[in-house]
């Protein structure tokens, strides 16, 4: 399901083919395709009744809308090579043209039901698109970032300029329920507005895939990888960029306007500004940008990160830049890449031989964070709570920041965690070196055979 290659047009040909000897021809339905689908809706209809709680609640509406904004962006960054620091402005454009919609048909001057504000936000998100789009895709590599960076920096500087519009610093607040309730739906209940955001999950991610299949989604793929090619058979590159970008900021519209339905509230400078862009461009590369399904696992990322990684820890964003770190130097495919190759490994029937590897990782890689962890955050207590006492509650235990002993013992167990992380890792990489280039010999002689 790479955003390159293996994103296939959907299945749309279930039609008959051209007649043959007088007879028609049907083509199989793609079941492994309609299965994950299926599980997929199935996932979002039952989330909410698995996890009761109101925290998770909250946390799976968060998913949802950052589901399509985390797509969205992939159509830049995986399906075009375009690497945007400003798609929060589209994302956060479309959040305020929705709320002050859902404000005026509050007060009955806009007839347009709940249910259809995120189309509102998606269309605001398009238009400007393609006015900040046509200039910003004029460039490609470093200079589109550029750019994108500079249009960021000046819509999150407006935001303060335009209190009228933007709300200034308290930003605008907004009641989602007006109007009379179809069938008892008033989306005031937050059940109800999770519903709204997975149906339009659902629709969304679907449309986005469908995208991928479609003449322009492969073109746009050709444009990332040789451009000068396209150009040479007759493609406007610029054009094909532009379309795209106009596309994503449609998708980051809707994500935008289901943000703003959830809480009712779109803060200023905070919903445009380039970090809000920074965190979209991390937790979809986190996932994987070359896979389609790689933004969706980033999106639960960012809300397990915002929101309990945040409560967990002080030092949260240090964490989190550690494992961005790591992910760039040994799995720059993101998350998405490992579950594949592991697949792959599977599929051939040589999982079993990378048990004890990989359970010799775990162990020397949980040794090496409990040491490590347990120094960053003795020193975060020193740092930010020394007047709360010198006693430091972590995983169970109390450990004292004033004791050398607390410090030895953690130094030790980093220091005997990350010698054994790396003979482990070195063991690993030898036995997967060897079952892969098993998989390919074996592979050949398939091919050779057929």
């Amino acid at each position: 399901m790479t955003a390159a290659a293996t994103s296939s047009p959907t299945s749309a040909p279930r039609a008959a083919a051209a007649p043959q000897g007088g007879h028609y021809r049907f083509r199989s339905l793609n079941i492994g395709r309609i299965a994950i689908w299926s599980l997929f809706a199935l996932a979002l209809v039952l989330a909410p009744h698995i996890f009761t709680s109101s925290l998770a609640l909250t946390m799976l509406s968060q998913i949802g809308y950052l589901i399509i904004i985390c797509l969205s962006y992939n159509i830049l960054l995986g399906q075009g090579g375009m690497l945007s620091f400003g798609h929060a402005v589209y994302t956060g454009l479309g959040s305020f043209i929705t709320v002050h919609a859902i404000n005026m048909a509050g007060r009955g001057e806009l007839p347009i039901p709940l249910v259809l504000m995120p189309v509102v936000g998606g269309l605001a998100g398009a238009f400007f698109a393609v006015l900040l789009g046509f200039v910003t895709t004029r460039k490609s590599g470093t200079t589109f970032a550029m750019i994108t960076l500079g249009i960021g920096e000046l819509v999150a500087s407006m935001a303060l300029m335009f209190p009228e519009f933007f709300g200034g610093e308290g930003g605008i607040t907004t009641d989602r329920v007006y109007g009379k309730g179809l069938f008892g739906i008033t989306f005031g209940p937050a059940m109800q507005v999770y519903y709204l955001i997975a149906a339009y999950c659902f629709a969304c991610t679907a449309l986005m895939y469908a995208f991928t299949g479609t003449p322009l989604g492969r073109i746009l793929n050709a444009v990332r990888d040789n451009p000068e090619r396209v150009e040479f058979i007759g493609y406007n590159t610029q054009r094909v960029r532009w379309f795209a970008f106009t596309i994503a900021g449609f998708f980051a519209g809707v994500g935008g306007a289901l943000a703003a339905i959830n809480f009712e509230i779109v803060t200023g400078a905070d919903s445009v500004s380039v970090v809000r862009s920074g965190g979209y461009l991390l937790f979809t590369f986190l996932g994987g940008a070359g896979f389609f399904f790689g933004p969706i696992i980033g999106a639960v990322l960012l809300v397990f990160a915002s929101v309990l990684l945040s409560e967990l820890s002080n030092a949260w964003l240090l964490y989190l830049g550690l494992v961005f770190l790591l992910m760039v130097m040994y799995a720059p495919g993101g998350i998405a890449s490992l579950l594949m190759v592991n697949l792959r490994v599977a599929r051939f029937g040589r999982m079993r031989e990378l048990a004890l590897p990989y359970l010799a990782l775990a162990a020397s890689g949980l040794l090496t964070v409990v040491g490590a962890a347990a120094m960053v955050e003795m020193t975060y207590h020193l740092q930010l709570n020394a007047a709360m006492g010198n006693e430091l509650p972590f995983m169970g235990l109390v450990l004292d920041t004033r004791s050398s002993t607390a410090w030895l013992v953690a130094g030790a167990l980093f220091a005997l965690g990350a010698l054994l992380l790396e003979l482990s890792r070195r063991a690993f990489a030898r036995r997967w070196g060897t079952i892969q280039e098993q998989i390919e010999l074996q592979i050949k002689r398939a091919e050779a055979g057929a």
